[in-house]
């Protein structure tokens, strides 16, 4: 069985309640997509992979060596693709102890994590905004470890691991953000 957005969104909307948690599933999904779209992949399931990687997080926020593993069961249970839920266990690797392994591994761990360095970025402008995020702010910002110091900088680079250098990485994401700014609220 193949998961359709649509489903996948109820079932996201279903486990998890906190809006930043779904406009941050939102907003991987998007780099996902994106990303897809650049190295020529399934964007549907790059897309899928991106929006439900925090399906349990608010039951395991708390236990981070369980997060995604109460995840693949659910999502086992609903027949979504063995890479999928590979890539979602892989973009908690640190904590799970295993290695991420694939592109939609990379992919996956990189997207996330940039989300929340580019949110952090468009905070600090006047507008608060994503529309005035500019790639070379990000880039700045990166090297500033006191800014968004919860962000880790290695995962972000993991993107070369995808043949993609991080300036370019941070465009993508940049540009697939901005084009869901009204569902982020910025």
């Amino acid at each position: 069985m193949k998961m359709d957005r649509e489903k996948a969104l109820q079932l996201l909307s279903s486990h998890l309640k906190a809006e930043n948690l779904l406009k941050h599933c939102l907003a991987s999904e998007a780099i996902m997509r994106s990303l897809a779209k650049e190295l020529n992949e399934d964007i549907e399931k790059w897309g899928i992979a991106g929006l439900l990687h925090d399906l349990d997080f608010e039951k395991t926020k708390d236990d981070p060596a369980n997060h995604t593993l109460v995840s693949a069961d659910i999502l086992e249970d609903h027949g979504i693709d063995d890479e999928i839920i590979k890539a979602i266990k892989g973009h908690n690797a640190e904590a799970l102890g295993i290695n991420r392994e694939s592109k939609l591994d990379f992919a996956l761990a990189a997207a996330e994590t940039v989300t929340g360095l580019i949110i952090a970025t468009a905070l600090v402008y006047p507008d608060k905004k994503l529309k005035s995020v500019k790639t070379k702010s990000v880039l700045k910002r990166m090297k500033e470890r006191a800014f968004a110091k919860n962000v880790n900088r290695e995962i972000i680079k993991e993107c070369e691991n995808l043949g993609i250098a991080l300036e370019r990485f941070i465009e993508i994401s940049i540009g697939a953000m901005q084009e869901i700014s009204d569902d982020l609220g910025l």
